[in-house]
């Protein structure tokens, strides 16, 4: 389909209409939820979880799907792209199920499914692309094996601190959407035509913020976050930087990650800290700080935005 319309249109212009198409076809599809979409039965251990129960949960299937239809009519996809494609959408089929389930997943299978993944992508990664990465201007060559556990800390890290980030309403995708507006703007030639998908991406998460915004009326779920966080991690790799990450997600770090920090620690070593600090770190401010909802997305913003031109700084 891309190569019809870009006998007839710009780049620039294919981009322009697939972001209109990705919005509307992603509102219209989330106007109307699928009718299998599970119900959320709150969260016990969660600040105002009880707020969430009854929600419609899982909408990540639909946005992801709407994604995914757009970037193959869109974008000059490729037989890599094809297979990222494909292996995002089992990231979202695997959220998706853990949200239709009665008793959540526990976390050494969705760590088996989150390694299975991993894998695959990086060994897919290697088969295109070279591993030589860049820390500032200098050049490093990875040994492969030692590329493959990087790569599989980096998604590990990317899903799980995205995922943990989803408890306030507008939050992950208002974020997320900042975190891919970035990459794109710091990498737009590097990244080619994974530039022009984040941006259909931030169009599908516009619509979902549509109904996600404070006080929204569904929820992303795992089927949305963790996918989210896949991504991010797709587009991180693709740059050749992959320690830009600490600061193009870098809210996603500090809000989902000393999370994940503090129970490792805890359940492996032995070792508690931050015990006066709630994790999430979104719970704590709320809590302790009484920072509303739209307080701590706007704030959470504004500190990644700074992180973000930190970055440009950094490396242009």
């Amino acid at each position: 389909m891309y190569k019809i319309l870009s006998n007839y249109l710009s780049v620039n212009q294919i981009v322009m209409i697939g972001i209109v198409v990705a919005f509307v076809i992603t509102f219209l599809a989330l106007k109307r939820p699928l009718p299998f979409l599970p119900s959320d039965k709150g969260r016990d251990y969660a600040l105002n979880g009880n707020l969430s129960k009854g929600k419609i949960r899982g909408v990540g299937l639909t946005f992801v799907v709407c994604f995914l239809i757009c970037s193959f009519i869109f974008l000059p996809v490729d037989r890599e792209y094809v297979i990222y494609s494909i292996l995002l959408f089992g990231v979202m089929l695997s959220g998706y199920l853990d949200d239709a389930s009665d008793t959540p997943w526990n976390e050494y299978k969705k760590g088996l499914i989150d390694l299975i993944l991993s894998v695959i992508t990086i060994l897919t990664f290697m088969d295109f692309n070279s591993t030589t990465i860049y820390i500032g201007t200098a050049e490093l060559i990875i040994p492969k094996v030692l590329y493959i556990i990087l790569g599989i800390i980096l998604f590990w890290v990317a899903i799980n601190v995205t995922n943990c980030s989803d408890g306030v309403d507008g939050l992950c995708a208002s974020v997320a959407s900042v975190v891919l507006i970035s990459f794109s703007i710091i990498f737009s030639q590097t990244l080619g035509k994974y530039a022009m998908a984040n941006f259909l991406f931030v169009a599908v998460l516009l619509a979902y913020l549509y109904f996600n915004s404070s006080p929204s009326s569904m929820l992303m779920g795992d089927a949305g976050s963790r996918a989210l966080g896949f991504f991010i991690a797709i587009i991180t790799i693709k740059t050749g930087h992959p320690f830009i990450f600490i600061l193009l997600a870098g809210v996603f770090l500090i809000d989902g990650g000393l999370g994940l920090v503090k129970v490792f620690l805890l359940r492996f070593l032995k070792v508690g800290i931050l015990k006066n600090t709630l994790t999430p770190i979104h719970d704590h401010v709320r809590k302790k700080h009484h920072w509303s909802d739209t307080q701590v997305v706007v704030r959470f913003l504004i500190i990644q935005t700074f992180f973000s031109i930190l970055a440009y700084v950094i490396l242009i």
